[in-house]
This record gives C-alpha cells, sequence and structure tokens, in this order.
C-alpha cells in the first residue's frame, strides 16, 4: 500500500476501535483511577488493591491509558515502542515492560478528569456511559425509523424526552451533574459573548438545578436570576445562592415576567413547532425590550474538531429526543417567526475548543 491508502488504514482502524477508547476512558472514571492516582503515583498492584480489582485487569487498563496520554509512568519504567497510530498520535502504541513503575495521571487528567477540578468533566463522562451509551447501541434503527430509541433500549415511552433520563434518582442525579460539567467549563464564556447587565430580570428556562444560574447571578450580581423547571427536577435541590428555583412547565403554566429569558440548550430537543409555540409564549412574557439568549452548539465555523462533534451531537439528538442541532440561520428563522426581529451571535473563538455559542434576540434593537 501507498502511504495515502496506510494514513486511510490507520484512519479507518481509529474510527472502529473508537468504541473501545470510550470504554477505556468511561471504566477509568467509574473505577476512580484518576481520583486515586491524584493523591500520589501508584504501582498497578497498589492501585489494584484500593480500586478492588485484579491485578492483571488493572495493569492492562493502565497500559491503555498510558497509550491513550490519560496517564504516564515515571522514568523509571522501560517501554518499547511498537507499530501503529491512534486518532492522529504518532507515537505509536506502547508495549509492556518487565520492571514495573509507578503510574500517575497526566496534565489533562487532572485537569479534566480528577472529581474536584474546577475544569472537571468527570461527571459528564460518567452520564456519557450510561444513557447515551446504551442508546448508541441502536443508531442502525433509529436511522430506519427516524426517532429515539428510548422504547427500544430502556422500555420508556419514547415521545417523553426525560423518562429514560430520570427513571432513576442515580440516572437523574448523573444527567445534573453532567449539565453543571459543561456550564463549569464554557458558562461564563456564553453568558459574556454579550453584555447582559442591562437585563435587570433574567429567567434560565429549564435550567435544571441552576448550574448555568449561578454562574449568571455571579456574572451579573445586580440581576436577579431564577430557574423555571419541572418540579420532578427541582424536588429536593439545594437553593443556589442568589438564584430563586420556580417549578412549571414552561410550555403549558404561566410565564414569570422577565427582561431576558436564558435558553440553554433547549429548544434542541424539539421539533420546529413546539420551539415556535415555545418562543411565542416567551415573546408574550417579556417586559418591553427584553430578549431571549440561545445557548446551543454553535461552534468555531472553520475548527474541524467541532465540526465532527457537531455531526455527533445531531445523532444523538436522534437518538435520545424529538428536535436536532440546528446551524444559526435556522434558529433566526425560528425567532423571526416569533416577534424576534434582532438577532446577534457569537460563536467560540476559533482557537479554542468551545462548543456552545450564544444567540442573542430581542424584539427590538440592541439595548444601549
Amino acid at each position: 500500500m501507498d502511504g495515502q491508502e496506510e494514513d486511510g488504514l490507520e484512519l479507518l482502524r481509529s474510527y472502529a476501535h473508537g468504541f473501545m477508547v470510550s470504554q477505556v476512558l468511561f471504566t477509568s472514571c467509574q473505577l476512580g483511577v484518576f481520583d486515586t492516582l491524584a493523591q500520589a503515583p501508584l504501582h498497578a498492584a497498589t492501585l489494584a488493591t484500593r480500586l478492588g480489582c485484579s491485578l492483571t485487569g488493572t495493569r492492562r487498563l493502565l497500559d491503555a491509558c498510558v497509550a491513550l496520554r490519560l496517564l504516564s509512568l515515571d522514568a523509571r519504567e522501560r517501554w518499547c515502542m511498537m507499530g501503529g497510530r491512534m486518532d492522529g498520535w504518532k507515537g505509536g502504541w506502547i508495549g509492556l515492560s518487565t520492571h514495573p513503575g509507578r503510574y500517575a495521571n497526566t496534565d489533562m487528567a487532572a485537569t479534566y478528569l480528577t472529581s474536584d477540578g474546577p475544569k472537571s468533566q468527570r461527571d459528564m463522562m460518567l452520564y456519557l456511559a450510561q444513557t447515551p451509551y446504551q442508546l448508541w447501541a441502536h443508531l442502525g434503527h433509529a436511522v430506519r425509523e427516524g426517532r429515539n430509541q428510548y422504547l427500544r433500549a430502556f422500555g420508556t415511552p419514547s415521545d417523553d424526552l426525560f423518562a429514560a433520563i430520570y427513571r432513576a434518582d442515580e440516572e437523574r442525579e448523573a444527567f445534573h451533574r453532567a449539565l453543571e460539567a459543561t456550564w463549569r467549563l464554557e458558562g461564563r464564556r456564553v453568558l459574556t459573548a454579550f453584555d447582559l447587565s442591562a437585563f435587570p430580570v433574567i429567567c434560565d428556562l429549564g435550567g435544571g438545578r441552576g448550574a448555568l444560574a449561578r454562574v449568571c447571578a455571579s456574572v451579573y450580581p445586580r440581576c436577579r436570576v431564577s430557574v423555571l423547571d419541572a418540579p420532578d427536577v427541582l424536588r429536593g435541590a439545594p437553593t443556589p445562592r442568589r438564584v430563586r428555583l420556580r417549578t412549571g412547565d414552561f410550555f403549558r403554566d404561566a410565564l414569570p415576567r422577565a427582561d431576558l429569558f436564558l435558553l440553554a440548550r433547549v429548544l434542541h430537543d424539539w421539533p420546529d413547532a413546539a420551539c415556535q409555540a415555545l418562543l411565542r409564549r416567551l415573546r408574550a412574557a417579556l417586559r418591553p425590550g427584553g430578549g431571549v439568549l440561545l445557548v446551543e452548539a454553535f461552534p468555531p465555523s472553520r475548527a474541524r474538531a467541532a465540526r465532527v462533534a457537531l455531526r455527533m451531537l445531531s445523532l444523538n439528538m436522534l437518538l435520545q429526543t424529538e428536535g436536532r442541532e440546528r446551524a444559526p440561520r435556522q434558529y433566526r428563522r425560528l425567532l423571526a417567526a416569533a416577534g424576534f426581529a434582532h438577532a446577534r451571535l457569537a460563536r467560540p473563538p476559533a482557537s479554542s475548543a468551545g462548543l456552545y455559542g450564544a444567540l442573542l434576540a430581542t424584539t427590538a434593537g440592541p439595548r444601549p
């Protein structure tokens, strides 16, 4: 084979093995590998004992993590390089050594995969390992049928979008912790894409337990911030500091008066007709000159990795919801039909790994 064919084969193998990589990542988070190694580097035998796992399985999992650059080994370990590349990494697969060394978190794992890090995404990994992972096993059915796969995967009604997510208390908690992980990374950036201080009363619709609302209240301390979500979502939830929690169905119940409604990853769950109905309700509940801030997947237009992620999210919407990912122009049309005449878009910087952008739409021109 020539060089082009070799590159194509390597890329194909990386795609085919992608589910294995995901399981290494998810399993390591579930077992507590990264949290345990956050205390100090450890030999495989010591780590296996602390995790309550077999030494054979632990060592193989740790070696896979080293190959994926999630873990490293100290300098006393001797390694040999073997042929092959994975997912664009040119270092190659790493072979086993006869002299056991100590495993440690890489900077990436320490930053994103330990529980208490300010940028931790561990809870998102734990959520993805549950409901989404099981649904993706039914992608073929979703493509053939054109609808979500809750009934096939979990035996829950396909027309109740949150029945599977809320099928058990631990699953509901995992979902909301995953949302917190998302806004921990991207919340401040999307909320400062525009100056929202001109909107004194802000309501986060479908804001869960207030993860994004907390960020909003911190960034705009003079604004009154509230969350409106279903009673099942907010039952037992601690009240966030400086955020009011309201229960209600935003499709049916009376909406609070506000200057700005936040819709963060809400409209993508629903078909166009439902989105238009909700936006019209928001338009009627807004104070004069008010608006809505849509936070959706608007990746940098030239970032290939972000575009790939957007395509995967679009398939995930097919598997999990009645909605879809939309381009900014499609959201602009929905907004215009509901009476929001002016809309401004802010994408993540091209140099960032951000996926979510903000679309600020008002009933009149921008506020001074």
